[in-house]
């Protein structure tokens, strides 16, 4: 399923460049990880306020779904990538048959766009994922949710993240209520509760040849939907992570990074979700492995080898900031020089989602309380806590 305009690559100077869809946080860890990949970042903002904007990054200012904006950005590249699912993945397949490279690819990129597609394909592969099914109309909700045990979780199949678009409904009331508002905008995927041991994230990355590299696995911890931490190493150690993520990977051809959310249940792993571009899961990798996950993508995608994917120490955790009832406290960083600050030039919002802390060292217990104790002092929210 790799696209054969990856040869096109082949003919790029030393030094390609890399057009991202989207100019958030995760463009602008992509432009700041650029030098050491060897290419040069140009993203599309649709604002002078977004995060890799206020970085300096060359920018093209427009929507991810218009067209003028988008071929603007793929006049000025050699690839182009995102930093984000919310795109028109039709527009984006009649620029890639018209000769645009793009990594992922649009049919790969459906995968992580819209849920439905993705449980329904995971399901045809045969990997192990929790009970589901999709609805489009209200009239379905019923006869899918015959002889569940307990109320679902409720998934709006196209647009939600960090949390949006997903309830875990307390009846099935609630449940036929949640759907209802859901399907306003987009199918719904239901699915049943499972018992969780823990979550755990399998990173990987692609190139177009085919060469596969995998990322230490990790536990994440979830508050309100949003990632809270992500801990290295994990004590749920498994080959299975790594063959799904591997299994799915060649299946859809990937190109880039992909994170896959696995859930640790009694049983074993189920595939919850995944995700076609860095994430959050793989902040930890700036400190913590010999080639970031924002390094390996922009690698992947304009067709170099990939790098090592070994951690360089025995033991990391990155917490997420977000911001509090008041705004955040710009002098922490210099009270903790021990743990590494990432800022990603946002306004202050209660709950807005504004960097991260990640500590590394030789005792997980340490980094772990280094990198809260940090996150506490700048002003990490009530809620979302050790």
């Amino acid at each position: 399923m790799d696209s054969p305009r990856a040869a096109n690559l082949a003919s790029v100077s030393a030094r390609p460049r890399v057009g991202v869809v989207g100019a958030g946080q995760l463009a602008r860890m992509m432009a700041e990880s650029a030098p050491r990949a060897g290419v040069d970042v140009v993203v599309l903002a649709e604002s002078e306020s977004d995060s890799a904007v206020v970085l300096g990054v060359e920018t093209v200012l427009g929507s991810p779904r218009d067209r003028a904006a988008l071929h603007q950005l793929a006049e000025r590249c050699d690839v182009v990538t995102f930093d984000h699912e919310l795109v028109d993945l039709d527009l984006l397949g009649e620029m890639e048959k018209g000769g645009t490279v793009i990594f992922p690819s649009p049919d790969a990129l459906r995968w992580a766009s819209d849920k439905a597609h993705q449980r329904r394909g995971l399901a045809e592969l045969g990997l192990p994922v929790p009970r589901f099914a999709v609805v489009e109309t209200l009239d379905q909700v019923d006869e899918a949710l015959q002889d569940w045990p307990s109320p679902p979780v409720v998934k709006s199949a196209r647009g939600g993240y960090d949390g949006r678009g997903v309830v875990v409904s307390s009846s099935f009331e609630e449940a036929r209520v949640e759907t209802l508002q859901f399907l306003r905008h987009s199918p719904v995927v239901l699915e049943e509760r499972v018992p969780l041991l823990a979550e755990v994230a399998q990173l990987v990355a692609r190139s177009p040849s085919g060469e596969f590299a995998t990322y230490p696995l990790v536990t994440t911890v979830q508050v309100e939907g949003m990632c809270a931490e992500v801990l290295y190493p994990t004590p749920h150690q498994t080959s299975d992570a790594r063959l799904l993520a591997q299994t799915i990977a060649e299946h859809i051809g990937l190109v880039g990074i992909m994170a896959v959310e696995l859930f640790v249940t009694p049983a074993g792993l189920l595939v919850n979700e995944v995700a076609l571009r860095p994430h959050n899961s793989g902040h930890w990798t700036i400190e913590g492995c010999r080639t970031s996950q924002f390094a390996n993508h922009l690698r992947a995608v304009s067709a170099q080898p990939l790098g090592d994917c070994d951690a360089m120490v025995t033991a990391a955790a990155m917490v997420n900031l977000v911001g509090g009832d008041q705004p955040s406290d710009d002098d922490a960083p210099a009270r903790h020089p021990d743990v590494a600050f990432h800022l990603y030039g946002k306004s202050w919002r209660p709950g807005r989602k504004l960097g991260h802390v990640t500590a590394v060292g030789e005792n997980l217990d340490d980094v772990r309380a280094r990198a809260w104790a940090a996150a506490r002092d700048w002003g990490t929210r009530e809620g979302v806590r050790e």
